[in-house]
């Protein structure tokens, strides 16, 4: 006899990107097991969350009740022709094979045995919208925990808090009870069908989760799939009764809010109020979205990034920063001629005045901000003017104060606290005093927070669901993800400091699924990531074991460039070293090295948040931090008069090296006008500079200076490839001289930090170089960007038997084309 049994796989996205969709299985045509699979063709249809899924229906021999079989889903996707569909690896760190596994069971009144595959829950968790043949679609709430005893939805009133002691739920709306479903999900059931037939009436509303937890006890819980956080202040009251405003509260405290993903405000202003506002479809809000005459760039190799700290705009306000500065200041940033803006972390975070690494709800967006239809209002204008936006996003570890989210969301057991890793049994764990340890059993991966459970599918497909949405919903072009290194070598017990390999495994093994699930969405999404450990395989391809990212940030070319940020002498440090002042020799030979491996897959700077003021070490007792690229350059004088001339001529460097380079060049906001302040975390509201200012008067020349070396950039191939190659350097003379090129351009730049210029020539000889003329067509001395002229005036100059002999400024660049 036949067993039914029905395959689903279910996509989670509005968009129509899969096509000849077909199922494999370890079944044969007589419906036995085979390790022969079997491949059918999957029929399209729309699933209940109104997104493109995928049917079949296969007849098993009720012989084969009991045992494991395998299937997996191939597809055509604009990534390419038969790609694996599945993205999930099995539960299994010695593996990373992708397939599903059930066992066969008896027939149920002849109802096909369910087998669903989810890309991603995008449209399932949460407080959906619910298609059920009606004209109108109902909502439905899910969420995961798999340890509750019982969850409710409640709605919260206009404080738009919920105490421990239930006040602020508003008791005039009714509460609705979840049914658990298979997998430890809880979602609204057909009970209520009739009260919750119509999602416009629940539209805007706050609300949380009531749940009794493990043990009995009731906890209300904020939606991790949440679109939107009521609150856009600071205020938490601690679980006590509140009845200020809601605008003042913590956003990640507050009750979440249900938005209607599929409509966007037609105006920038956003109110979550109740009142009357102009939504249009979404369709209608991307019509216009791009600009032919200003395309926006898809190959990391093409960007020049912008590092924006939407927080630290607002000069001469008294609050954050938001997404009607960033809008602002758009003008500045397109006259700059940078094409691609990375935002630091805009989720869901823990105050309004913050860097955003604290990460709390990853589908809302920071609602001091300006909150999720503003972020889709700032990339559609950065997309009109040919900017590509970047989303820096945090993995590693979640906000320190997540009680309202995902700490101990269904259960008080440390080692059921199911976002966290959690190694062993809490009862195991003690203080050398012999008093009970049990946060012993959470893992450090030198992040601010305990890591994420990784070896839960569910938490992986949290943040992957997040990151499609950034790609579906806002346009998001690419992801910078922080600190990588900390998922997967970083992990160790935080009991004792002892590594844990397999933590480490399942780190890898989440990067994988989530790079392998985003270019599967959108092949040109680019990838960047935080990693310090010079793996090579960060930016192989999953297929061939690598992560997938397409660059990696490479601290070690600032460690060499500028590298104020730490102690030791492992590296250059030629930008302060060169502001003490004397004409010592500088490690020209440390930074040369760094340079040549800027061409593999690395994204350059010489600024970061990291580093314009917020790092320091000790040195002999004294508390050295960090500073802003122009104070490194004449350790900290005053920035008058020749000092600031010496101090932007070594900035020319600096950028110069940084936008010729191999690498894909990035700085921190600031940089163009000889930002001073230190950046710190603590205290950068206090330390906001005012751009447009500076740009009209001390920053003028230096923000020229950017903007000639970043058309230079943009408009020569050779200039954009990989290729690099280090033919003169000399620590003497404070000169380094490399080549770059493509199959159409050759370029030639010689840079120096001495203090003197090279006027009467200087020598560079390399058989690479070998005969020819060059031409010189860059010089960061220029009078326009305050220097003395001092170079070769445009010439022609000729090579001949691999030597050339130029003018070089005063730390500064020169850059010669061959022709």
């Amino acid at each position: 006899m036949p067993t039914p049994i029905q395959f689903t796989y279910l996509t989670g996205l509005r968009r129509n990107i899969f096509r000849n969709v077909r199922l494999t299985g370890s079944w044969d045509e007589n419906g036995r097991y085979s390790n022969q699979w079997t491949t059918i063709p999957m029929q399209q249809t729309t699933s209940e969350d109104g997104c493109p899924c995928f049917t079949a229906t296969v007849q098993l021999d009720d012989s084969q009740i009991g045992w494991l079989f395998r299937w997996s889903v191939i597809l055509d996707s604009p990534a390419g022709e038969n790609l694996g569909g599945i993205a999930t690896e099995i539960n299994d760190s010695n593996s990373s094979d992708r397939y599903r596994t059930f066992y066969l069971q008896a027939a149920n009144n002849n109802q096909p045995q369910q087998e669903r595959y989810y890309l991603t829950y995008c449209r399932h968790l949460g407080a959906q919208k619910y298609y059920n043949g009606a004209s109108q679609p109902a909502i439905q709430f899910a969420v995961w925990a798999p340890n509750a005893q019982n969850v409710e939805v409640v709605f919260g009133s206009s404080s738009g808090y919920i105490a421990d002691d239930g006040s602020g739920i508003d008791s005039s709306r009714r509460t609705f009870t979840l049914t658990r479903q298979e997998g430890g999900i809880w979602q609204t059931n057909g009970v209520d069908s009739s009260a919750l037939a119509n999602f416009s009436n629940f539209d805007h509303l706050p609300y949380m989760y009531r749940i009794t937890k493990q043990g009995g006890r009731i906890e209300y819980k904020t939606d991790l799939y949440s679109r939107c956080q009521m609150g856009q202040g600071r205020v938490n009251p601690s679980r006590e009764p509140y009845s200020g405003d809601y605008r003042d509260l913590d956003g990640s405290i507050s009750c979440s809010v249900i938005v209607d993903p599929d409509r966007v405000l037609n105006q920038f202003q956003e109110d979550i109020s109740p009142l009357p506002q102009e939504f249009i479809s979404e369709s209608e809000f991307w019509q216009n979205e791009f600009n032919p005459n200003r395309p926006v760039p898809r190959r990391v190799e093409d960007l020049i990034i912008y590092e924006l700290h939407v927080g630290a705009l607002g000069y001469g306000t008294n609050r954050p920063g938001n997404f009607s500065n960033a809008i602002a200041l758009l003008p500045y940033l397109v006259d700059l001629g940078v094409n691609a803006i990375e935002l630091l972390p805009m989720s869901e975070f823990r105050d309004e005045q913050n860097w955003g690494y604290e990460t709390s709800h990853y589908f809302a967006l920071e609602y001091s901000a300006g909150g999720r239809d503003q972020l889709k209002h700032f990339i559609r204008e950065c997309h009109r003017n040919g900017i590509a936006v970047i989303m820096d996003v945090v993995y590693n570890h979640y906000s320190p104060d997540a009680g309202r989210a995902q700490w101990a969301y269904d259960s008080d057991i440390p080692e059921q606290n199911i976002y966290y890793w959690y190694e062993g049994h809490s009862g195991n764990y003690f203080y050398s005093d012999g008093r009970p340890f049990p946060e012993g059993g959470y893992i450090d991966n030198m992040s601010t927070g305990f890591s994420p459970r990784f070896h839960e599918e569910m938490v992986r497909k949290m943040f992957i669901s997040s990151a499609a949405t950034l790609v579906e919903e806002f346009h998001v072009d690419g992801f910078r993800v922080d600190q990588t290194t900390s998922m997967h070598s970083y992990n160790v017990l935080h009991a004792d400091g002892r590594a844990l390999g397999n933590v480490n495994i399942f780190g890898a093994k989440f990067l994988r699924e989530w790079t392998r699930t985003l270019k599967l969405i959108r092949p040109d999404v680019m990838l960047m990531a935080e990693d310090h450990s010079d793996w090579e395989q960060v930016t192989e391809s999953p297929d061939n074991g690598g992560l997938g990212f397409d660059a990696t940030w490479y601290s070690n070319f600032y460690h060499h460039l500028v590298g104020d940020a730490s102690t030791g002498r492992e590296y250059a440090k030629l930008i302060p070293t060169a502001g003490y002042g004397s004409n010592d020799p500088l490690a020209m030979d440390y930074f040369a090295a760094a340079l040549a491996t800027s061409g593999s897959h690395k994204v350059v700077y010489h600024e970061s948040h990291d580093e314009a003021g917020n790092s320091y070490y000790d040195e002999g007792g004294n508390r050295v931090e960090s500073r802003r690229t122009i104070v490194a350059a004449v350790n900290s004088a005053p920035l008058i008069g020749e000092t600031r001339r010496y101090a932007e001529a070594r900035c020319h460097f600096a950028c110069g090296v940084t936008m010729l380079s191999a690498g894909t060049p990035m700085f921190l906001m600031g940089e163009e006008i000889g930002a001073q302040r230190q950046y710190r975390y603590r205290d950068f509201m206090n330390n906001r500079e005012d751009l447009l200012g500076e740009r009209q008067t001390n920053g003028q020349r230096l923000f020229r200076f950017y903007q000639d070396i970043i058309q230079l950039r943009l408009s020569n191939s050779g200039l954009r490839s990989h290729n690099i190659d280090i033919i003169h350097v000399h620590n003497a003379t404070r000169a380094i001289a490399f080549r770059r090129w493509d199959n159409s351009q050759e370029f030639l730049i010689v840079a120096s930090l001495n203090n003197y210029p090279f006027e009467a020539g200087y020598t560079i000889e390399s058989p690479r170089l070998g005969d020819g003329l060059w031409r010189e067509i860059f010089n960061s001395d220029a009078e326009q960007y305050g220097g003395n002229n001092v170079g070769n005036s445009g010439a022609t100059i000729p090579a001949s038997y691999g030597g050339i002999h130029v003018v070089i400024p005063a730390n500064g660049l020169i850059v010669l084309q061959r022709i």
